[in-house]
């Protein structure tokens, strides 16, 4: 009699806990969204024109970076691994693009060959990075730190000291184009997006990667090749890094190595104030998206308010702070590989 009333205690607390995770489950899936829509509302009445056609426009330019180096670095992250390559691999596919296009260092003009040649160099960088990552058995984060120093150099080397103007008429029509009202930077960027929605969620690739995250143990044991798939998510990041580069290039027509400063973390911060978590094997896309929308509307909202840069950097920092506090699961498993 005793034995039962505690196997059905035992059962009782553990049935418990169930609702108690499934309810945080539901609050961390639907708290970013909140948390967009009350930084929309809040600076529509606090930041002068911020709802502007205009503004929302910009907000649209704004959001094509930090949306493709999201794209990339959701797939890493959704491994428990990281990404840090971001910001000298980016510098080098911009200086590289401008380069290959019409511009004031050199005679060179490949069209729209440039953009597809910087955005392969982005894949192989990203290949160079898994394989070293992989079959080196080195920490993820060491290895694309080592790679972002390595591509910052080869940046500043190949414009040797002067950065290069680029002058394609292709670049101006790109920079200043729409369609639907949407920019075609942006466009691109929601591209890529697609992609990515449709590699998470419509191959296997997408489910041996949330199942490597989850558990990599398991996955290996159930016959998924666990490396092959790691090597081809950096690959997938390369490669969006590499046209984040070109974006960034376009943007603003010049071909620097800073043009991948300042890219990288608030880049991961978008990934995980989305609701991917660090550990791996939850989150996507979609919710990487939503994280770069908070981001890019944070970051837009305080400039229209004249906040000073520096103030503005710490405030972001809090809010950011809040919003994954808010959005993310805190469990036991935080360990990123």
């Amino acid at each position: 009699m005793e034995k039962t009333r505690y196997k059905s205690q035992i059962a009782e607390e553990f049935a418990d806990e169930m609702r108690r995770q499934i309810k945080r489950t539901k609050i961390s899936n639907y708290a970013p969204a909140a948390i967009l829509v009350f930084f929309t509302i809040l600076l529509s009445f606090t930041a002068q024109g911020f709802l502007s056609f205009y503004n929302l426009r910009n907000i649209l330019n704004q959001l094509s970076v930090p949306l493709l180096m999201t794209m990339g670095l959701t797939f890493v992250i959704m491994l428990g691994s990281i990404d840090i390559s971001g910001e000298g691999l980016c510098g080098f596919c911009g200086c590289l693009v401008t380069l290959l296009v019409i511009n004031t260092k050199n005679a060179n003009d490949y069209g729209i060959f440039a953009f597809m040649i910087a955005a392969i160099c982005g894949l192989v960088v990203g290949i160079v990075s898994g394989v070293i990552h992989v079959k080196g058995k080195i920490p993820s984060f060491i290895v694309t730190y080592a790679i972002s120093s390595i591509m910052t150099g080869f940046a500043i080397m190949s414009y040797r000291g002067q950065p290069a103007m680029a002058r394609d008429p292709i670049f101006v029509k790109i920079t200043t184009g729409s369609m639907f009202g949407i920019p075609y930077l942006t466009l691109s960027a929601l591209v890529i997006f697609l992609i990515a929605f449709f590699l998470q969620h419509y191959t296997r690739f997408g489910t041996y990667v949330t199942a490597i995250g989850d558990n990599e143990t398991v996955a290996r044991n159930t016959g998924i090749n666990v490396d092959w798939v790691k090597i081809k998510v950096f690959m997938w990041a390369g490669f969006c890094i590499g046209i984040a580069g070109v974006v960034s290039a376009i943007r603003v027509a010049r071909g620097d190595v800073g043009l991948g400063r300042d890219t990288v973390f608030p880049a991961i911060t978008a990934v995980i104030v989305g609701g991917t978590a660090l550990s791996g094997g939850k989150g996507g896309v979609i919710n990487s998206l939503v994280g770069a929308l908070i981001v890019t509307v944070i970051n837009n909202g305080l400039i229209l308010m004249g906040v000073n840069m520096y103030i503005r950097s710490a405030l972001q920092g809090v809010i950011i702070i809040i919003a994954v506090a808010l959005s993310v699961p805190r469990g036991k498993k935080v360990i990123v590989k």
